[in-house]
């Protein structure tokens, strides 16, 4: 019967016709279960003109052996509807097959087996949802195996009778069928069983496992790595244990693959049945499949991603690489990228000499940020493969990595200031080649927290492709960061404008330490978001200690003296202090955004938004972090804007923020389904249709235009 149970909350007002298809399909289960629960129907109640159904016997039936039946389901040809039939678990709605067969004492009627099904996916309402059968269209055969006890008198078997009950549906309409079953002799059997049993699912030989989080099932089925998957789907047996609409992620371990799919909320329910196994059809490719039955046990994780939820379309690789390049082009003027140009000036400012020196520059530099690139890109890779939902600026997710970057940007905020001279690798050009490279690394290191145009395209597509098509978007990225100084480096048109080196450099580098410390000043404000009051003001203790050890650095190299064991000695008690004193302090903190922001916004979840949007308003979602310079500008210019709050308030916007400071796994699965690597990412959603991506540098005159637009 069709359960309303099984259908998720937000699909509880569907159309007239399910209501209709509904109402008479039970009325006509209560009515004809009875007659056939004791004996069978000595007539059909409704007959099978839209869908015909005939028993075949393969063989006659043989005693201690299997014997194999088929019921063949044969839409009317003659008919303009296209009428479908049912798997045994039909998915959102619709009814399987029930069948009673009149067999004598003592043998047993197996459970039916049956072709791959096919997803049929009827829209509902405004809500842009839908339901999801699992049918068949055209003719199709379920076999049925009898177990014949081995003492049977076969040869008093006589004609076997039997009663189906069943449903015939269109996309708009569905009628009862039944049928009073008399099984055709093997005589009379056409040749056509070796061809049904080919379009069984075969059974796998090999036991799948299955495992239960709070919100997914967990599959680990067995399949070599030479099996083809096509649009792979799992048609799982099991009556409402999933969500039969929702995405489904597959990855390749070897020779078994994993899939992710959403849990009903009846898995929870009072009425829930213990769940002993879970069991189902795998599709393949060509209509292809092949049964599972899977334990309880541990299922791997990570892998080779095969399909993504809702993962876009990959345009082609060439396109993506012109992407990327432009992205680390752009993302030169991009705000998040600012406390780094001071380090980019000097560098360019030293390129003003001869030219091999500033070709060689040139050439160092450019190879630290690819290197950074590539390397930042491999272990996002890599983390992935392992499991891990993480993406592009996972690095800044760290604490450890930031109190890092914190150091770093004290020390260069003091070299830039003249406190002390790194005299083999100084950021200012006096250490060469050597120099320029270190000065590379770190531009991609602390540039690349966050996406800007073209940038996110290309980068959520890596996280898709294979290992080495992947690295190499990443290092077209990095060669895009790198572009402006590898053309003044070659171009002497363009170095000839630089002005000329001399005494303005030292001072330019003075006045170049107010941005890094304002650097230095963000990671403080990053470290109490990320691990609270406690842990900023140890990494602030550290700070000092190395501070102290620069300018003691500095008074010695002044004097010419042996500088350096002075430093380490200074500053090892307190970096020894931090690598106890940080990890005790830390607490990880919950986001504050949705309680600053005018907007009051929900916090996201797909949940949330799945219920925002089946109100009917506009949603308006906004993806950050608060380590993304351009998230926090975007939201400051743009978004925390009262014109903008007043514009949304009219035109009813439901807001919500994704706060990705911390790792999060549903927000990372979310932006890859949307094709994007990082933050910021800004999405808007209409009545009734699908995600627009705003772009990355947003306007005030942008929100209040987009909210005062009449919807669909």
């Amino acid at each position: 019967m069709i359960d309303a149970r099984t259908l998720h909350p937000m699909r509880a007002a569907i159309c007239a016709w399910l209501l209709a298809c509904a109402a008479l399909v039970m009325g006509a289960i209560l009515v004809a279960a009875p007659a056939f629960a004791q004996e069978l129907p000595q007539e059909v109640r409704f007959g099978d003109e839209n869908i015909s159904v005939e028993l075949y016997a393969e063989t006659a039936p043989v005693a201690g052996q299997e014997w194999m039946l088929a019921l063949r389901f044969t839409p009317d040809p003659d008919s303009d509807e296209e009428w479908h039939g049912y798997w045994s678990n039909p998915g959102d709605a619709g009814l399987g097959m029930q069948l009673q067969l009149n067999l004598p004492d003592g043998w047993e009627q197996g459970a039916a087996l049956y072709p791959v099904p096919q997803r049929f996916v009827q829209e509902i309402g405004d809500e842009g949802g839908g339901l999801m059968n699992h049918i068949y269209k055209g003719a199709y055969s379920v076999l049925v195996p009898v177990k014949v006890p081995a003492d049977a008198d076969v040869s008093g078997a006589g004609r076997l009778t039997g009663f189906v009950n069943y449903l015939a549906c269109t996309d708009m309409l569905c009628v009862p069928q039944d049928a009073v079953l008399i099984a055709k002799p093997p005589t009379k059997s056409p040749s056509q069983f070796p061809k049904w049993r080919a379009e069984i699912a075969p059974l796998l030989d090999t036991q799948a496992r299955y495992a239960l989080d709070d919100t997914k099932l967990r599959l680990a089925i067995p399949l070599p790595a030479s099996a083809t998957l096509d649009d792979p789907h799992v048609f799982v047996a099991n009556q409402r244990l999933v969500l039969y609409n929702a995405p489904q992620i597959f990855r390749r371990n070897g020779d078994v693959v994993t899939v992710e799919i959403s849990l009903s909320d009846w898995l929870g329910g009072e009425d829930a049945e213990p769940l002993s196994e879970v069991s189902g059809i795998v599709s393949l490719a060509n209509g292809m499949g092949v049964r599972f039955v899977a334990e309880a046990g541990e299922v791997p994780s990570g892998g080779t991603l095969i399909t993504a939820a809702a993962a876009p379309e990959t345009p082609p690789l060439a396109w993506l690489i012109l992407a990327a390049l432009a992205g680390g082009l752009i993302l030169n003027i991009m705000p998040c990228v600012f406390p780094i140009l001071s380090i980019k000036a000097l560098a360019l400012a030293k390129a003003g000499g001869d030219e091999k020196t500033a070709r060689g520059d040139a050439l160092a530099y450019t190879a630290g940020v690819v290197l950074a690139c590539v390397a930042l890109g491999a272990v996002m890779l890599g983390l992935r493969a392992g499991g891990e939902q993480v993406g592009w600026a996972f690095q800044l997710q760290s604490p450890g990595v930031v109190v890092a970057l914190l150091l770093l940007a004290v020390a260069i905020t003091a070299n830039f200031a003249g406190i002390f001279e790194l005299p083999q690798l100084s950021f200012t050009g006096k250490g060469g080649r050597s120099g320029s490279f270190a000065t590379g690394l770190l531009a991609a290191f602390v540039a690349t927290p966050c996406t800007g145009p073209f940038m996110a395209a290309a980068l959520g597509a890596a996280l898709l492709l294979p290992p080495l098509p992947a690295l190499l978007l990443f290092a077209a990225l990095g060669l895009g960061l790198a572009l402006p100084f590898l053309a003044i480096g070659f171009i002497p048109a363009l170095r000839a404008k630089l002005p000329k080196p001399g005494a303005w450099m030292e001072r330019f580098r003075n006045l170049m330490a107010i941005p890094m410390g304002l650097t230095a000043l963000a990671l403080i404000w990053l470290t109490v978001q990320l691990g609270g009051r406690g842990f900023a003001l140890m990494a602030l203790v550290v700070c000092l200690g190395i501070v102290i050890g620069f300018v003691v650095v500095g008074k010695l190299q002044a004097a010419g003296k042996m500088a350096w064991p002075a430093w380490g000695m200074i500053a090892a008690p307190f970096l020894i202090f931090g690598a106890f004193a940080l990890p005790a302090s830390y607490a990880q903190q919950s986001s504050n955004i949705a309680a600053q922001s005018i907007h009051s916004p929900i916090a996201f979840s797909a949940e949330a938004l799945a219920e925002a949007r089946g109100t009917g308003k506009p949603v308006f979602v906004w993806f950050t972090a608060d380590w993304c310079v351009t998230c926090k500008v975007n939201e400051s210019v743009a978004i925390e804007r009262e014109e903008v709050r007043a514009a949304f308030q009219d035109a009813g916007v439901v807001t919500m923020v994704a706060d990705w400071t911390q790792p999060d796994p549903e927000i990372t699965r979310f932006l890859q389904s949307q094709g994007a690597a990082g933050v910021p990412l800004y999405l808007w959603y209409e009545a009734s249709a699908e995600a627009e991506q705003l772009p990355q540098v947003l306007t005030p005159d942008m929100l209040t235009e987009r909210a005062q637009e009449p919807g669909p």
